[in-house]
């Protein structure tokens, strides 16, 4: 073979290596070594409870997993996830996209200190990246969480309390329903970078310019995940008016519901029975794998499951009367393995107890 025959095939082999690899997407969600994961939950311990160590959870660990990294590490699943972010801050990479919201968002290079957010939006935290193949979708409780444009990612607000994290691997088509599902949601934007190519709903909803102007007021959405996966998305806008948990999700679930919401709301809603006849229980102890319960006071993370069926749902919103006028969601998975992971760690719940009957009160005359 010529040199220069030998020339042309690898040039040749080189171009078909960057047409394979243009073809994997490295936008998924990934775990603790850097593998690609369909979903996978992460559950942060309180202060004082090995620090910043957490819980993990996929598709394939049929529960928690004790893991004693920080969740700050650079080669955790959040650091591992989050790449594609920190990779397109050094070289502005062609095709990304990525939206950050918080209702709590973290302090901007130009203030001195975080910015206020107007409760017009709603009471939600997460990550949306995406290319043209495809995108995650990581709702969160964390404040400040992700830290603006730095590769450090990880706040001090965040190290006090229990946060949790739910990331789902989704396809590029996906993201125009997650897209609608965020207009209700109405989350901050904060940060991001929408390319016109991408499709509009999500830059709208990129710059707060999109959000519902007409009823219904909620959304219910199927989205099946690159595993084949099916979750539901909750969605409920401001005018909705009524409680995430007992006025949407517990009607379509047709379950009781044991919540946990955090634990130092000014006006809390107490458990209640709908008119249905479900009873919708608040949780106010959690007993983590191998640790001590603790309190929903140190515990910021915000989900629900059904104590009788195979539920779980990572949400946005606390069970609180002002939050009744919020906007925020919630994504309910279906899935006997991690059902049973929340039911066993609930320790306390605080019932709903009917109040006694009063004859007086409910006599008329005929």
């Amino acid at each position: 073979m010529t040199m220069a025959r030998y020339r042309t095939m690898m040039e040749l082999l080189f171009s078909v290596a960057i047409l394979f690899q243009g073809c994997e997407s490295d936008v998924r969600c990934r775990d603790g070594h850097g593998t690609e994961v369909d979903w996978y939950i992460v559950y942060k311990y309180p202060s004082g409870m090995d620090d910043l160590s957490y819980l993990y959870m996929d598709e394939s660990t049929n529960g928690w997993k004790v893991n004693k990294k920080a969740i700050n590490s650079t080669s955790g699943p959040l650091a591992n996830t989050l790449k594609p972010l920190f990779d397109f801050y050094d070289r502005k990479t062609e095709g990304f996209g990525y939206m950050l919201y918080n209702d709590q968002p973290p302090q901007l290079p130009n203030q001195t200190k975080p910015q206020s957010v107007s409760q017009s939006y709603g009471h939600s935290k997460g990550v949306v990246m995406l290319d043209k193949q495809t995108g995650v979708w990581l709702s969160h409780s964390t404040p400040g969480f992700p830290v603006y444009q730095n590769k450090d990612f990880w706040p001090n607000s965040g190290n006090m309390n229990a946060q949790i994290f739910m990331c789902v691997t989704y396809s590029y088509k996906t993201f125009k329903e997650i897209a609608l599902q965020l207009e209700y949601i109405h989350g901050y934007s904060y940060d991001s970078n929408i390319s016109t190519t991408f499709h509009e709903e999500l830059l709208c909803v990129a710059q707060r310019d999109c959000y519902p102007k007409q009823e219904p007021w909620f959304s219910v959405k199927t989205l099946t995940s690159m595993g084949g996966q099916s979750f539901s998305s909750y969605a409920k806008y401001t005018r909705f008016g009524d409680d995430l948990y007992s006025g949407l999700i517990v009607k379509f679930l047709e379950q009781n519901l044991y919540v946990k919401s955090w634990g130092k709301m000014r006006c809390p809603l107490p458990s209640t029975c709908t008119p249905e006849g479900h009873h919708v229980n608040n949780v106010v102890e959690v007993k983590l794998p191998k640790r001590k319960f603790f309190k929903s006071t140190v515990d910021h993370s915000k989900w629900c499951v059904t104590p009788d069926g195979n539920w779980t749902c990572i949400a946005d919103m606390n069970r609180e009367m002002s939050q009744m006028k919020r906007a925020g969601g919630a994504i309910c998975t279906e899935n006997v393995a991690v059902a049973k992971a929340f039911n066993k760690i609930v320790k306390l719940c605080d019932t709903y107890k009917p109040a006694p009957y009063n004859h007086d009160a409910h006599s008329h005359e005929l």
